[in-house]
């Protein structure tokens, strides 16, 4: 029985400047959704055209830029110039969305990150609890048990916009957001929870922090995580945060 292929019909491909192609895949935050993105991701890297530099995933699209020199020089090669770049590369990326399986599973690493809850780590805890009727133990135990996917990495170096939160403990962004928030802070807005890589302004509620780095610049890719990753939180104590805290700083 052949394998089925993913139903790619409501895909479009647009023209982002004359270097990259942005295929968008549906609407809203969606298991189904990532699946596509991340399988025509994973199929370009490891089959790249003439002219690929990189994909960028998001929530609803994949980015695909490509050097539009290469793709011509490409084109010369085999005698066929009356096509730009632009039309090359969006054949290539058609044809691969057509050879996507439905049956393919796609591989998730998972990735542990220990989180300080409440306190001066996390000034918002209180109020997530009130604002869902719990207990700040309840929120923890919620926070911390579940599985989250990373959907993508975005508005800051390695900042992951994680979906699969508990609607239990979902919050609202707050009302003015906060002009410094530290490096490690773990917040939620909306169905959201995500990790602040670096010290930057935010309005999500804070509920921990962790000492684990997700902006790594001297490493490629400079973030711990990934689009496609799965991350768990564990809870850690006070003592064990600045122990982290310490040794990290004398690697």
């Amino acid at each position: 029985m052949p394998e089925k292929l993913l139903n790619i019909t409501a895909c479009t491909l647009s023209p982002l400047g004359d270097s990259a192609i942005v295929i968008t895949f549906g609407i809203g935050m969606e298991y189904s959704i990532h699946k596509k993105i991340k399988l025509l991701m994973d199929l370009l890297e490891e089959e790249p055209f003439a002219g690929f530099i990189e994909c960028v995933p998001a929530f609803t699209n994949l980015t695909v830029f490509y050097d539009p020199l290469v793709v011509y020089k490409d084109q010369k090669q085999s005698k066929n110039t009356e096509i730009s770049p632009y039309e090359v590369v969006r054949s290539i990326l058609e044809r691969k969305l057509k050879c996507l399986k439905e049956t393919k599973k796609l591989s998730h690493r998972t990735v542990s990150i220990p989180v300080c809850y409440g306190k001066e780590y996390g000034p918002d805890l209180e109020y997530v609890a009130r604002y869902n009727d719990l207990t700040t133990d309840e929120v923890i135990h919620i926070h911390s048990t579940g599985e989250y996917l990373a959907y993508m990495i975005g508005f800051a170096p390695g900042f992951p916009f994680l979906g699969g939160m508990s609607e239990e403990i979902a919050t609202p962004r707050r009302s003015s957001p906060r002009m410094t928030i530290p490096a490690g802070a773990v917040g939620i807005a909306g169905m959201q929870t995500g990790v602040y890589p670096i010290s930057t302004p935010g309005g999500w509620q804070l509920i921990g922090q962790t000492p684990s780095k997700l902006f790594l610049p001297n490493v490629n890719p400079p973030s711990l995580l990934r689009a496609g990753d799965i991350v768990k939180f564990h809870p850690i104590s006070d003592q064990e945060f600045k122990e982290m805290i310490l040794k990290e700083g004398l690697q």
